[in-house]
């Protein structure tokens, strides 16, 4: 439906058993898979970087040569102009949440890697960021949500898309499709990432779409939200000794026989 986002899974923690990742999430929208790393509060690797009063966040987003059906090309991080963009932007909404002023002179590296792209890649490297970085024990004001919205003309007709896939993001009707990528504190209703390059035909369209967003960004932070209470859940049986281990090569090995 126009107005619902697409299946959203999350797996919080499937790389936090290594010694070098302080926390890390995978999160798939729809089609879309991208695997957040964290490391970090660390000690930065220059003097020259630190901040008297604050951490520094260094931000670096990849995609997978296997990413994307349409364009194969092996990408650089630090030359490619739409990564470093994408790594801009998502530094940008890490900042507004994350309370860089409890660790002075220091640096959190979040690596986000893109292992599928169906459309929304920046808004689930942003959800998949905010759970490794929960992961990892970081201290946030909120959890920062991301979602797109658009809307898509047929004749008289303008439908409102909220998380838009691939398709949805091409061109429609030989003119450029509407983009909205917003990104938000939900608890909060502060909005700290919106970016439209495409031309709108008034501001009660802008509305409309922005709107249309940050209700995709609410209802994100709900499953989002239930994701995290359930990784806590499970912790907290661990230390008390109440969780249950599964033995998955024996489990296989029943179904099998």
């Amino acid at each position: 439906k126009p107005n619902e986002i697409r299946r959203l899974k999350i797996q919080i923690g499937p790389l936090s058993s290594s010694s070098s990742v302080g926390g890390s999430a995978l999160v798939e929208m729809g089609l879309t898979v991208a695997l957040a790393t964290v490391r970090g509060p660390i000690e930065c690797a220059r003097r020259s970087d630190e901040v008297a009063d604050r951490a520094i966040v260094d931000v670096t987003v990849k995609t997978a040569p296997f990413a994307s059906a349409v364009d194969r090309r092996v990408t650089n991080p630090n030359t490619d102009r739409r990564l470093i963009e994408a790594s801009n932007m998502l530094k940008k909404a890490m900042e507004a949440a994350i309370l860089l002023q409890l660790y002075p002179r220091a640096r959190i590296e979040i690596n986000v890697v893109i292992l599928a792209d169906d459309g929304g890649r920046l808004c689930a490297g942003i959800n998949a960021a905010t759970l490794a970085l929960q992961d990892a024990g970081v201290p946030m004001k909120d959890f920062v949500c991301a979602c797109s919205a658009g809307y898509a003309t047929d004749g008289n007709t303008d439908t409102t898309l909220v998380d838009l896939n691939r398709r949805e993001e091409s061109m429609a009707g030989g003119q450029p499709a509407v983009q909205l990528p917003c990104a938000m504190l939900p608890q909060r209703g502060t909005v700290v990432f919106a970016q439209c390059e495409s031309r709108l035909p008034d501001y009660a369209a802008l509305e409309r779409v922005m709107e249309a967003a940050m209700d995709g960004c609410r209802a994100v932070f709900d499953i989002m939200q239930e994701a995290v209470r359930e990784k806590a859940s499970s912790v907290f049986s661990a230390r008390s000794g109440d969780a249950k281990i599964i033995d998955a090569f024996a489990s296989e090995c029943e179904l099998i026989s």
